[in-house]
């Protein structure tokens, strides 16, 4: 097919797999084998595009050339998939990451060969726009999960990137793949809302969700119920926040906050008393924290 359209358009080139650059004056397509080529505007009149269109792929040269792999998943994950489920082996569990990189820093080629440079895996990509998309990452058994606060680090430190991850559940089966890629997504934009943190996991979303689909009397009644006069208590606020966050553990606390753990323990009896709400016990310092969250 190839040699048969060279004869109609003389321009026609191939893209490499892996290039960093093609030309933006050419139009390119993708074949159903992978292979990406691509035809000079000057000779593509309307009808060439039709027909082209109509056997080739139109393909966007700033993403890299999807990999066998890659093009299965995209199949698993689109929204069709959801009426009529595809369906393929999977040798482990898989979970979908999503990132974010901040606009213009780094092409999605380039992009791709860091994370495959950094990964002990190949990882396959699936890209939502040249800056945010999903990776696929599959539970090696040797190795345990991948550590994406290590990625993190090495990515900014060698490339001078600034890039989020929301790092979605291991699932076993394909079964609605295309709607918890979709969940995955939607979740880690949520996150970019409420938390500032470069690496979050669905674990860490979960207050978030709740308070993010609560209406604003619920909330607001939450944060007075709970928190009452310490509401404007910034101190007082950040000391029950470090106390959950440090696992209701009086040391811990006490050497994050720089504090002796018995003036630690008289501000929290303080609290006690004056709300009723004893934050040493699991279930009213979930309800803390979420007043908190709320009220931040």
């Amino acid at each position: 097919m190839i040699d048969q359209l060279s004869k109609i358009y003389p321009s026609l080139q191939i893209h490499k797999h892996g290039a960093l650059a093609a030309d933006p004056d050419y139009r390119w397509f993708s074949a159903a084998d992978g292979l990406v080529v691509g035809i000079h505007e000057t000779e593509l009149a309307q009808k060439d595009l039709s027909l082209l269109s109509a056997f080739l792929t139109p393909y966007n040269p700033k993403f890299p050339v999807h990999t066998a792999e890659e093009t299965k998943w995209l199949a698993a994950v689109n929204p069709a998939a959801q009426e009529d489920p595809v369906d393929f082996p999977l040798d482990s569990l898989y979970r979908f990451v999503h990132f974010s990189i901040q606009e213009k820093q780094i092409s999605p080629v380039a992009f791709k060969h860091a994370v495959n440079d950094v990964s002990a895996q190949q990882v396959s990509i699936l890209w939502e726009n040249d800056h945010e998309g999903i990776l696929v990452e599959y539970l090696a058994k040797e190795d345990g999960p991948v550590s994406y606060e290590e990625i993190i680090d090495i990515l900014m430190s060698d490339l001078y990137i600034k890039i989020r991850f929301f790092v979605g559940p291991f699932r076993d089966s394909l079964t609605l793949a295309a709607a918890h890629y979709r969940s995955v997504t939607n979740t880690a934009k949520t996150m970019v809302l409420y938390s500032n943190k470069a690496v979050t996991s669905y674990v860490d979303a979960v207050p978030y969700l709740l308070i993010d689909q609560s209406k604003e009397p619920l909330l607001s009644d939450i944060r007075q119920t709970i928190l009452q006069e310490y509401q404007d208590d910034e101190e007082t606020v950040k000391m029950l926040e470090a106390f959950v966050r440090n696992n209701l553990n009086i040391s811990e606390t006490s050497k994050a906050l720089h504090m002796h753990r018995n003036s630690l323990q008289y501000r929290l009896d303080r609290f006690h008393e004056n709300t009723g709400i004893d934050v040493r016990k699991f279930h009213h310092a979930m309800a803390v924290y979420l007043a908190i969250l709320i009220q931040k």
